[in-house]
């Protein structure tokens, strides 16, 4: 993104923004968030290379919105696009360049001593240039910070479009000064060079700071402390770390992990067969997902075997929410959407997924309802980390995401907390070749907004972009 021996830099936008993407009134921001302006801060100023820094690109009018204590703003090359001449710009400082354009700023920090010297290059504003630059090809990534209110605004931007950026990252909401906000990323879509094999969605021109809130990593780190530092069982068969925990947005995206294959239509399929009571749908004369070829290479390729004599396969199948205790059935699906919509502050919206040969339950899931948003946390007593813990994200970041549909609420955080996480140690070639590969922007979920009876999901109404 950031060739050195291109005609033009790229850059990347920082901005704050209200629901109605406002970003000031009379040359001032509308909010006192510190900690957001600190995020500006880091953002903006921190680089890879010590003996680099970043360039901060503003309009004329930004510029002189800055309060003087903190321009030209410090540990950054401060370029102010005018045409005329302004005497608040100090010329002689080695901190500041004035450019007549954009065009002709990014040309410049393209050529020595700037392609050697500036590691990043930042766009910060005013209005109507972003306008005109923020969706722009020369833009890699915006930086918005969505603050959640709705007040008078004189300056806005445009909204971030999403046929041209997709979310790397979305901050769970932060509430400061009685304002609720989120920390957001959008990178800008790349297509695979044709013919060369090589993807050209690398990601590296983010700053690290937002290169590591990819909550994929999370998931990266722990089989990384499985492998590296986990308790050898007595047979040297099993690696394994006591008590973890991985966290996932939903709000925007959807946790398909990215630096391995998810069998998608698997999740899926078992989601709903366990939605609808389904668990041995052999008994119906219905051919097993597990069954299908593509589920036999899926689970060969991780060196498990996917025909099993019970006819269960390795993962969810013989898990039950609904089931008969002589007289009545209880549906445990009917009672959390029961109590979600019409007892939201109930502390035990609950679920519990157990195998029918065991008498304690693998699985326990939690929902709680806050802000219109429902989140939920499962317990999971032990599961394999290779295999194991990327189907469980999805398929309960999917029950999730359904529930919150037909209940009409957002889809708000899963957390996954494991008591025994596990590889096989004859996996551990393979996980490490996985720890070499970036992620990429997690997919994004959209559910058929004409289905509001869970009962009446399907797998069509179900469409995961970006996979």
């Amino acid at each position: 993104m950031e060739a050195q021996n291109a005609q033009r830099r790229s850059y990347q936008v920082v901005i704050a923004a209200t629901r109605n993407m406002g970003i000031g009134i009379d040359m001032k921001l509308p909010w006192d968030l510190p900690n957001e302006y600190q995020f500006f801060q880091d953002v903006t100023s921190r680089t890879s290379d010590p003996r680099k820094r970043n360039a901060t690109i503003m309009g004329r009018k930004s510029w002189e919105a800055t309060p003087l204590e903190f321009r030209p703003l410090p540990g950054r090359l401060n370029v102010v696009l005018t045409r005329s001449n302004c005497h608040s710009i100090p010329t002689d400082d080695d901190n500041v360049m004035v450019c007549g354009s954009m065009e002709s700023a990014l040309e410049l920090l393209a050529k020595p001593p700037y392609s050697f010297s500036i590691e990043k290059v930042f766009f910060i504003g005013g209005g109507e240039l972003l306008r005109q630059y923020m969706n722009a090809p020369s833009c890699d990534a915006i930086h918005l910070t969505e603050v959640d209110i709705s007040v008078p605004c004189d300056t806005f931007a445009p909204r971030v479009d999403t046929c041209l950026y997709r979310p790397w990252y979305s901050s769970l909401p932060v509430v400061e000064n009685g304002i609720r906000y989120s920390f957001n990323t959008y990178v800008r879509r790349k297509d695979l060079i044709s013919g060369s094999g090589v993807e050209a969605e690398q990601y590296s021109f983010l700053p690290k700071m937002v290169f590591e809130r990819h909550e994929e990593l999370g998931y990266l780190n722990l089989v990384q402390q499985i492998i590296s530092h986990g308790d050898l069982n007595d047979n040297n068969t099993l690696l394994s770390k006591f008590g973890c925990q991985l966290r996932f947005n939903l709000r925007k995206t959807f946790p398909l992990l990215t630096t391995k294959k998810v069998f998608w239509v698997g999740v899926v399929e078992e989601i709903l067969q366990l939605i609808s009571g389904s668990t041995y749908p052999r008994e119906k004369g219905i051919k097993h997902i597990w069954e299908s070829d593509e589920a036999k290479e899926y689970l060969d390729s991780f060196g498990v075997d996917a025909t099993e004599e019970d006819g269960d396969h390795p993962l969810l199948t013989g898990l039950y929410w609904r089931h008969s205790d002589a007289s009545q059935e209880l549906s445990q699906i009917s009672d959390v959407i029961n109590k979600i919509k019409n007892n939201s502050h109930d502390r035990g919206i609950t679920l519990s997924a157990c195998k029918l040969s065991l008498s304690s339950c693998q699985t326990f899931a939690q929902f709680y309802v806050a802000n219109g948003e429902l989140s939920c946390q499962i317990y999971q007593s032990s599961t394999e980390a290779s295999l194991g813990i990327p189907f469980s994200i999805a398929a309960y970041s999917l029950l999730t995401c359904i529930i919150a549909h037909v209940c009409d609420v957002v889809a708000g955080d899963f957390i996954h907390l494991i008591g025994d996480a596990h590889v096989n140690t004859s996996h551990t070639k393979a996980i490490q070749k996985q720890l070499q590969i970036s992620p990429k922007p997690f997919p994004i979920l959209k559910i058929n907004p004409e289905k509001t009876k869970i009962d009446h999901v399907e797998a069509s109404d179900l469409d995961l972009l970006d996979v």
